[in-house]
């Protein structure tokens, strides 16, 4: 079987005082990027389970694209990336990492990662890309926000067709089997 190779976009967070449970999941999804075939494209940074992340594919023999905007102070490059892209905004950070995936998923994180997730959920809608965005789902973290999507659709603010855009998974595994059964649509 000839399975697509997917550069998978991971918006996640650059703090690192979070809860053992998501370093675990960042160095596990990052495992299993690389013995995928798989490359990560993510935020660039060395920090927080952004670094996790990183350091689990380099450590698998995977590759990593990081891009980082120069305006962003105290978020250091990750020194040992595949290929880092330094931007001169944010925006254009966004931009480039929808540009180089194939899937965009948002591992648990702050207003960075709820930021850029959101905003790849809202271009998607507007058909400016045509990439699946996926929360991972972490111990329950999206939960609360998941319900809110639902009210958006009770309230009338989110259309049912563009709710159903949002996919969800619980595990890295899961996550993972989501994207072999995406290719076979």
């Amino acid at each position: 079987m000839n399975r697509k190779v997917h550069n998978i976009c991971v918006y996640c967070g650059s703090s690192g005082d979070v809860s053992p449970v998501y370093r675990e999941t960042a160095a596990r999804l990052g495992a299993m990027i690389a013995s995928r075939g798989h490359t990560l494209v993510y935020g660039g940074a060395a920090a927080g389970t952004m670094g996790i992340i990183a350091d689990a594919v380099l450590r698998g023999g995977g590759r990593v694209t990081g891009i980082i905007p120069s305006d962003i102070p105290g978020e250091a490059a990750h020194p040992g990336l595949t290929e880092l892209h330094l931007v001169d905004s944010m925006h254009t950070r966004k931009r480039m990492m929808i540009e180089k995936s194939d899937v965009l998923v948002a591992m648990p994180g702050g207003f960075g990662t709820l930021d850029e997730m959101m905003e790849a959920f809202a271009w998607r809608q507007l058909g400016l890309h045509p990439h699946p965005c996926i929360f991972l789902n972490t111990a329950g973290f999206y939960n609360h926000l998941l319900r809110f999507l639902e009210h958006c659709v009770n309230e009338g603010f989110l259309r049912p067709p563009h709710y159903e855009l949002v996919r969800v998974a619980d595990t890295p595994e899961e996550l993972l089997e989501l994207l072999e059964l995406l290719d076979e649509l």
